[in-house]
Formats: C-alpha cells, structure tokens, sequence
C-alpha cells in the first residue's frame, strides 16, 4: 500500500487530526503536521501501541474452544407406543495457541535428536565398514595361508613319491592340523567373533548387576539412618539372603574398586577384573557385597527387637463386651438418618425396625417425638425428649429468678384511644401542659408516642396511638403493656366506626376502659347520647349498673381532667399494680425506626427492674447494648424505674412493636435467642397460612371444649350486615357455634386483617373488597379473606366448616364370624386355631374379638392368617383356616368376630 498523509489518514479512520497527530507522537513517530507522508510500517507501529494503551494484547488468543451439537430423531415401537426421541450429541475442542518461543526449542530439539540419529546410524554404518574390511583382510590372510600350506604339500609329495602307502598314512596322520577344506578358515574366524560378542555382553551384563548391587546398598544405608536417627539403640538392619542361605551385611562405606578385589581374592579370583571370556558367576557377584556372617547374639537381639516392634504395631482395638446404653436427645421432629447417626445404627436397619413398626420411612423423612422415642427404647437406649422451645424456657426460668424480690406500687400504663379528631391528643397535651399536636402534620398524631406525666393523682405513663392500629398490632404479637384504656368519644359526634372498633380491641386484649366524653364545652354537645350509643356496644356506665366509668371531660377548658386522672389511679388501685425495681429491666417495645445517622431507635417501656445505660437489651429478634437513653423530654438519661418510657439506640435491627424485651448479661446467649426467634417466626408463619384456613380450622380446635369459629364480617350496607349477623348467629349447636369479632360497613381495611389475626378469625367481605395493601398483609400473616356476593353462600360455608368441627360418629360393623375347630402348638407362632369361617370374610388386618359362650372375653388383632402353607390376607365364607390370635391363646368352640369401625361425618 503506498504512502498516505496524515490528513489522508485521519479521514479514513473518522478521526481529527490534532488527537490523531498527538497519538503518532506518544507512540514515538515523527509526524508533526498534517501533510507528513507515514508508511505502513508507521502504520502498524501505531496501531500496537493504540490496542496496548487499550489494555489489548498484540499476541491475541492463547485458547479457542469450538463447540458442536447435532441433533438427530429416533423413532421406536409402533402402533400406539410409537414415540420420538430426540438424541443430542454435542462435541466440544479446545485448539491453543502454543508460544514461538517453546516451538522454536521443540523444533531445535527435534532437529538435535534427528542429527544425532544421524550421526549414530553413519558411526553404525562405519563401524559395520571397518568391520567388514577388517573380516575381507582376514579371509584373504586364510586364502594365502592356504595357497602356501597347498604349495608346500605338493613340493614334500614330489620329493618322496617312492613309498605311496606311507605317504598316505601320513598325509591321514597330519589332517586334523591342518586344513583341507577352504570353508574352514570362515568357521574359525565366525566362532571367534561370536566369542568375543558374547564376552562384551557378559561385561556389560556384570556391570549392569554391579550398578544395581550399589544402588540397593545405597539404599539399605539410607534405610539405616533412618532408623538410626529414630532409634539409635536398634542394631544395624541385615538381609536375609534365602537363594544363598546366609545372612548378608552391607557396608556403610562406599564402594571402591579396591574392596572390590579385595571379595574377589576372597572368593577365589585375581584381585583384578579380568576382561578375558571367563564370566563371574552370582556367587562372586554377591561377595563384593558380602561380610562375615554375625554371631547368633547379634541375631537374636535383632529378633527380639523385631518382635518388640511387631508387638508395639498391633492394632489397639478390642471388640466390647457389653452392648453400649446411649442417652438419645430426641427433638420434637428428627429425621430417620440423624436418629440413626445419634444412635450409631445404620440408616438402613433404622428403616427396617419402621416397617417392622408398620411406618414407612425414608432416610430424610422427618419423624415425631413419640414415634422416634419408641424406636430409641427398642434398641435399648435411654429416649431423653427435648423440646424446641427449651432455650425460650430456660430463658424464662433465668428471667423469673432475676425479677424475684419484694415488689414496689407502679404507676399505670395508660392507652389513649379514640375515634379521629375526637380530641385524644389534645386531652393528653393538656395533661403534659405541652404543645403535642401543634408539632404533628395537620394536627394529627402521626407516631406512637410514650409520655411519663406527673399528676396530683401521681404518675401515669400515656401511650398516645394514631387510633387504635399500632394497639392492635402489638394485640396480635401478644403484647401486655397496656393497664387502662382511656376510651375518648367526642360529646358532639358520637360513637364512630374507630370507637367500635377500639371497643372490641379493648375487650379482646382484656383491659378495663374509662371512657372520657370529650368536647363537653360545645353547645351542641350531648353526653346522654353518647352513653346510650356505649351502651348498645356493650359498654354499661356505672350510674346504669355497669363496671365502666364515663367522665365529662372538656380538653379546651380542662374540665373533668382531675376526675378522669382519679378515675384512671382508683382503677389502678383496683388492679394492685406492682414492679420490682432492683433486678434487670424487662418490658415491651412500644415502637421502632431506623434514622439516618443514628441507626436503630427504639421505643421501650420499662415494665420491670431498672434499665441502665451500657446494658445488654434483647429485643425479640434485636439486641444489642444501650449506647444511649433518652426520656420524653429528650434528656440524656442514665438509667430508668418501671413503667417508664424511654428511646435507646445501640440495636442491630428494628424490633417489632409489641416485642418483649430483656436485659442480659451473656452476648452470646442473646445472639442464639434472636436466631431462634427469627427461625421459629418463619416456621410459625407458614404454619399460620395453613391453620387460618377455613377447612382447617377445626383442626386446631380441642376436642373437650366448645368450638367456637371467629369470623369479622364487612359489608356494603347496615341492613345486609344485620341480617348475615343474625343467621350466623343462628347456626350451631351444643358443639359448635360462630363469633363475630367484628362487624361493619364498608371495605375491608388493614385493622380488620389484624384483628382477625390477633382472634384467628376469618374475614366475610358480603360485596365489598380489600385494596391491595390489605391483600399484602393479609397474605403476609396468613391470614384468609373470602369474597360474597350471596348470602346463602356465605352461610353455606359457614355450615360446612362447622359440620367439619364436628366430632364424627363411629360406627362399627361385624365383617367376619370363624368358629374354632382344633387348637394346634407352632413353634413360631405358639397357640394356631385351626378355623372355619362361618359368616362373611375374616380379614388379616382388621381388628378381632374373642367369644364364649356368646361374651366377649378378648379384644386384640390377629397375628396371622393361612390356608394350608400360604399366608393370605383374607379367608371367604365357607372355607377353613388357621389363625394366630396375637397375644392371647383361644380354646375349642370359642369365636373369633371379625369387625372394622368407620367415622361416619356428622351434619348440622
């Protein structure tokens, strides 16, 4: 390609000219203008260093790897069997690309090894030359040698031919010396090559022993120092020589050609090797090698240690005795395979002493507690039954001995709820004298907030809720913070949806309410109206011969306030509330986040003990030490008595509302319980999906008490939502009846969804729906919503889960009557009844009883059933049989009833 410019060039490669001039001088070239021609050498200078400042190699590949795959169709059977079997056989081939460098040495390599091939072949070639000049100079020696002795036989023939006979018995006489024939100089001459080849190859085979001779001695005087050095004591190693029947001692020195004749005088040689044809046999071969044979106390200590040694290298084991009792700890499920490891039994006869059991199992079939402790006794181990739980009881038991001690008055934990905008915060902020709702978007409380508030009645910790969902969800995970509910209801408006609903709350959680009629003040304000509405909800006053206080409260003039804090101590006292201070603190998370730049910040309520600064708290599935507490006021405090709300900081993760907290003083203790807890939370969750559904509700009821089937029931309008209530009311009997936890009008919400999960109710929507955020919750907590748009439906169901709950009847039918004919002895089944089977089929498997004389006098199963020689599983009418009655030895005339009992479902 000819020279190009660079301006030329740049517009090739679609690149300006400045960074293309720029790159030509990092990479070292010359140009400096856009004219300046550049080669294709220059060209190629530019483009390694382009692709080496690209991070590219200029080598490219090593290894190329090509894969195929080829598909073919087989085609077998016929008719309606044919099928079609695709066969894919895919081939892979790696291809590498080898360095010039080592190519470059195979090759010198190969070609040095070719020319030394060569150059062996033209030594062989001259040698096989020299050789054969060598054998031609010799044969034409034997030719003159020949033509002489002939010429001088002719002149000794021709100067005494007078005496013919004698000069024949001569010439007989001088034929075995000398030769008459012209091949025999060539047999001479092939028999002393052939000599002289073979004692080449007894030398070169008597050096090869020798070498070998040397590298065993070498050997054994490594061996020895071996040993030396790990026992010095032991006596030098010998070789027992079984082919020469003596024992040999290998000298520790090396071997010289002076030792060497030095055996060889020994065994009867010269003292030097003798190249000449007589070959040295193995005797004189193993004399070079070869001392004087030891003294019999050499020999005998060395046996003896030999013994010792044999004696110290004995396995150690011994069979036992007795067989081994294990103490077994059986958890609630164990698998078949880690029961047989924890017995040290064979997953396989564990699996045969199942069947044998009548349990069909396998390796990683989990199995129960009893049926797994049965299978311990057999084999005759100790069965030590574990629960899963033990560490939650064993943390309890820890815990109940720290808080033991003499317990002090606490003030009351007291839970504000309402209906919205009735005043809860605003009753609450005149108590605390403080400005709460001004802070809170539009006015409404949007976090739970825990306040200690000094009163003339003393002090009482609030819980200041946004309605009544947080109260609820801490409901559902089993919290008990809360002492007193103040229930406030707005004079002027009444009993709303959020009032019934904290209502049924508070009578599900079991705390007492006072209820604070608020907004007294207004013109339009109605007490009596408010009471009358409470009191259809179940709620009595005390003036109507009820247990619940009702207090007129204004929070605007602060009217009433001193009666309702009387009323909240007075049903304190009622309820002797108690704490012990001095122990560690114990009490429940009231709320949690995580804030940018501080981490976990948690919301506790000290129920017991005193919580200190530097404390190890564990929270649920949290814990962690308390780098930092701070009160209501957002004072730095050091430590905290009960009941008392107070926000740390210092938790590895957000704990729930509602968990139970401790103090602790082992950290790994407290790691192992937050990984138990997190692992039983997602056991018990998928158990919970299962157990809250409908068909399996009443699985989880128990059998001695009445069952009782919660629902919450949502509908679009008051007169539908009466009428499902009154016939479901109606549905049940003395066994099973239906609870409405809850009712209303309208969709179903996230509170309807917790409330049925805190009562493990079902949720009834008659044409109303839950949005999406409630579906995810429901879903989340297992927790079932089911949809109608028919009444009768609905109670359908509703009839088909009760009639589920309820108990089955047994009834039981006669399936089999045999008269015994002969009683017979068998040694491996003992009593046989020989039997004819007068009514309907004896079954092997279906449970017997035993009558004579028309009473029962046994009730048990059989343990076998035969014709003749064959085992058979059931006997007709008719025929004759033998049966083995399990347990117990039948007599003549006696009847053995064949029976089976079915569970017949009941209906309401």
């Amino acid at each position: 390609m000819a020279e190009v410019t660079v301006s030329e060039l740049a517009k090739s490669v679609g690149a300006p000219v400045e960074r293309l001039l720029k790159q030509m001088q990092e990479a070292g070239l010359s140009q400096k203008t856009e004219d300046a021609l550049v080669s294709d050498e220059e060209k190629q200078t530019l483009l390694t260093y382009l692709k080496t400042s690209h991070g590219e190699s200029s080598d490219g590949p090593k290894k190329i790897t090509l894969k195929r795959k080829t598909t073919t169709t087989l085609k077998t059977g016929s008719g309606a069997a044919r099928k079609t079997v695709n066969v894919e056989v895919r081939k892979k081939r790696t291809y590498v690309k080898r360095d010039p460098q080592e190519v470059q040495a195979e090759e010198e390599a190969l070609e040095a090894e070719k020319i030394a091939a060569e150059n062996a072949a033209a030594e062989e070639a001259r040698a096989r030359k020299l050789a054969e000049e060598k054998a031609a100079a010799e044969a034409k020696a034997a030719e003159e040698a020949e033509a002489k002795a002939r010429a001088e036989q002719a002149e000794s023939s021709a100067e005494a031919p007078a005496d013919e006979a004698k000069t024949e018995e001569a010439k007989s006489e001088e034929t075995p010396a000398e030769p008459t024939r012209p091949s025999f100089v060539d047999d001479a001459e092939e028999i002393r090559i052939r000599a002289q080849e073979r004692r080449k190859a007894e030398e070169a085979k008597r050096e090869a022993e020798l070498k070998a001779l040397e590298e065993v001695r070498r050997a054994q005087e490594e061996a020895r120092a071996e040993r030396a050095a790990a026992a010095p004591v032991a006596p030098p190693a010998e070789k027992e020589d079984t082919k020469h029947g003596k024992k040999e001692k290998r000298h520790s020195k090396p071997f010289d050609e002076e030792e060497g004749n030095k055996h060889r005088k020994r065994a009867g040689g010269k003292g030097k090797r003798s190249m000449g044809p007589k070959k040295n046999s193995k005797a004189d071969i193993y004399a070079m090698v070869e001392d004087e044979t030891e003294s019999e106390e050499v020999l005998a200590r060395r046996r003896s240690v030999r013994a010792a040694h044999k004696a110290s290298n004995k396995h150690a084991f011994k069979k036992p005795t007795g067989k081994i009792i294990r103490d077994v700890e059986i958890p609630e499920t164990i698998t078949v395979g880690e029961l047989a490891q924890r017995m040290s039994v064979k997953s396989g006869e564990v699996i045969k002493q199942l069947m044998k059991m009548g349990v069909m199992a396998t390796i990683n079939q989990p199995l129960e507690q009893d049926t797994a402790q049965l299978l311990v006794e057999e084999y005759g181990h100790n069965a030590v039954l574990k629960s899963e739980d033990e560490i939650e009881h064993k943390l309890e038991e820890e815990l109940e001995v720290k808080v033991q001690g003499e317990g002090k008055p606490r003030a009351p934990v007291v839970t504000v709820m309402g209906h919205v905008d009735h005043g809860k915060t605003s009753l609450l902020d005149y108590i605390r004298k403080t400005k709460v709702a001004s802070g809170e978007a539009g006015g409404i409380t949007q976090h739970i907030g825990a306040y200690r508030v000094k009163t003339s009645q003393g002090e009482v910790a609030f819980l200041d809720t946004p309605g009544h969902a947080a109260f609820t969800a801490m409901r559902a995970r089993g919290a008990q913070c809360t002492d007193v509910v103040i229930l406030v209801v707005a004079a002027d408006d009444g009993v709303m949806p959020q009032t019934e609903e904290a209502i049924q709350h508070s009578k599900a959680a079991g705390v007492p309410i006072v209820v604070a009629i608020n907004k007294c003040d207004k013109e339009n304000a109605d007490p009596e109206r408010v009471k009358n509405e409470l009191a259809a909800k179940e709620v009595i006053p005390e003036e109507w011969g009820g247990d619940t206080q009702f207090i007129e409260v204004s929070a605007h003039t602060g009217a009433g306030i001193d009666e309702l804090l009387e009323a909240v101590s007075l049903q304190a006292e009622i309820l002797e509330l108690k704490a012990v201070e001095d122990a560690p603190a114990q009490g429940v998370v009231v709320e949690s986040r995580v804030e940018k730049g501080r981490g976990v910040v948690a919301t506790l309520l000290v129920q017991q003990g005193t919580l200190n600064h530097g404390d190890l708290v564990l929270a649920g599935q949290s814990y962690g030490r308390v780098r930092a507490m701070t009160n209501e006021l957002g004072q730095q405090v050091k430590s905290v008595g009960p009941s008392s709300p107070v926000e740390i900081l210092g938790l590895d993760n957000a704990p729930s509302a509602g968990d139970d907290f401790a103090v602790l003083e082992d950290e790994r203790k407290a790691r192992e319980v937050a990984e138990f807890r997190a692992d039983k939370e997602r056991k018990e969750k998928l158990q919970r999906q299962q157990a809250a559904k409908l068909e399996n509700m009443f699985a989880n009821m128990e059998s001695d008490q009445k069952k009782i089937l919660p629902v919450v029931v949502k509908a679009d309008v008051r007169g539908s939502l009466e009428a499902i209530q009154s016939s479901l009311m109606e549905i049940g009997n003395e066994e099973v009846q239906v609870n409405i936890v809850s009712s209303g009008v309208g969709g179903i919400t996230e509170n309807d969804v917790n409330l049925a999960l805190t009562s493990g109710a079902i949720v009834f929507g008659f044409n109303v729906r839950a949005p999406a955020g409630t579906r995810r919750l429901a879903e989340n907590e297992g927790v079932e919503i089911r949809y109608y748009s028919i009444i009768y439906q609905l109670l359908d169901d509703v009839k088909s889960a009760l009639s589920g709950m309820l108990e089955p009847e047994r009834v039981e039918t006669i399936v089999g009557i045999a008269d015994v004919r002969e009683v017979f002895s068998s040694p491996k089944f003992g009593q046989v009844a020989g039997c004819m089977v007068t009514e309907g089929t004896v079954y092997r498997n279906k449970p017997i009883r035993v009558l004579r004389d028309n009473v029962v006098i046994f009730e048990g199963e059989l343990e076998s059933l035969r014709r003749y020689k064959d085992d058979v599983n059931e006997v007709r009418n008719g025929m004759e049989c033998g049966i083995g009655v399990k347990n117990y030895d039948v007599k003549v005339g006696d009847q053995i009833e064949v029976f089976e009992v079915k569970e017949v479902a009941r209906q309401l």
